[in-house]
């Protein structure tokens, strides 16, 4: 009798349990609630960047072992300086595919150096001694801006530097311009020099020797090509290789951001760039924001920007909107 008389009971009590916990949202729910919710938009300034990378292109191309090179070096070197009061360079020399030996600097500027909670940005400054895809073969032995392939990255890493000396972040964050990386062999260079070894000169230099013994970083982000008009960034495979839950959270962010039409999910191709070999040698997880356009509906099957080692590649190219977008979203991560 007593059983019979808690029954009705033990129904309710379970009715209300069914009724708890069809409530309480699964993991995946909480997940898809969080990315829906929209994000403040963060502190950057579109003009600022705009006018960091055409101070770059104004000095004409970055082509290593130049007077334009150098005269750069020290105008990113005072940059950061003003931005920052940990300013590290590293110079020296790298050899090139054809036995060139390169002056370079890797210039890094340092926020909470001494936490280990920290990530950092990075992205290359110099640019390519030859047009190599241009569409004019007698253009192919010029050297050219790179105002979208390298200078946009670093406007957008300069603009976040000047934000940095405004309000101070939270974490530990550096900025590092890379040298030496668009130094790789021309297109109809011998196919024995086309090794990925000479790529990324400046970025395996850090890799092997960072700035501060012993470094840490939680992970990275690498900028590449990130100011043209309508930019695509695609989810490069070596990022989602070795760095598969950052490409997801930067990926996220930027669709809560309400920029989904720029940070597509769609994987890119496999990318040979500074972050292979900072995820090869550092084993720091890095992923690669890169414009890629698709060529078709098959699963990384894409090609660079269009105007990509060209004569072309100049200030004509480069889109406000666009160097707000990355910023912006780099700043929400």
């Amino acid at each position: 009798m007593k059983i019979l008389k808690l029954l009705p009971l033990l129904i309710l009590l379970g009715i209300i349990s069914c009724n708890n916990s069809s409530r309480k949202p699964s993991a995946a729910n909480e997940e898809k609630q969080k990315q829906e919710v929209p994000l403040p938009i963060p502190a950057f300034n579109r003009d600022s960047a705009y006018t960091f990378v055409k101070a770059q292109v104004d000095f004409g191309p970055r082509v290593n072992n130049t007077q334009a090179h150098e005269k750069c070096g020290v105008y990113l070197v005072n940059k950061l300086k003003q931005y920052c009061k940990n300013v590290t360079v590293q110079s020296g020399t790298v050899k090139a595919f054809n036995g060139t030996l390169l002056n370079f600097k890797n210039i890094i500027a340092s926020y909470n150096p001494s936490t280990n909670n920290r990530i950092f940005l990075c992205s290359h400054w110099d640019s390519r001694p030859w047009a190599d895809h241009d569409p004019d073969p007698k253009k192919h032995r010029t050297a050219v801006d790179g105002a979208n392939d390298g200078a946009s990255g670093v406007g957008i890493l300069l603009e976040i530097a000047r934000q940095f000396s405004l309000v101070k972040p939270a974490i530990g964050v550096d900025i590092i311009l890379l040298d030496a990386e668009d130094y790789g062999p021309p297109e109809d260079a011998p196919r024995d020099a086309n090794s990925e070894g000479f790529w990324g000169l400046g970025s395996q230099y850090w890799a092997k020797t960072p700035h501060k013994p012993n470094y840490f970083a939680k992970y990275g982000i690498l900028l590449d090509m990130v100011g043209a008009s309508n930019a695509t960034f695609l989810q490069e495979k070596f990022s989602l290789q070795y760095a598969p839950e950052v490409v997801r959270n930067v990926w996220n962010i930027a669709g809560r951001l309400g920029y989904s039409s720029y940070f597509l999910y769609d994987e890119g191709g496999y990318i040979d760039d500074d972050h292979l070999y900072i995820n090869k040698t550092l084993a720091i997880p890095t992923i690669d924001i890169i414009h890629l356009v698709k060529v078709d509906n098959t699963p990384g099957n894409t090609k660079f920007y269009p105007y990509w080692h060209t004569t072309k590649d100049d200030m004509n190219s480069i889109d406000k909107t666009t160097l707000d977008v990355v910023g912006k979203v780099l700043m929400a991560v």
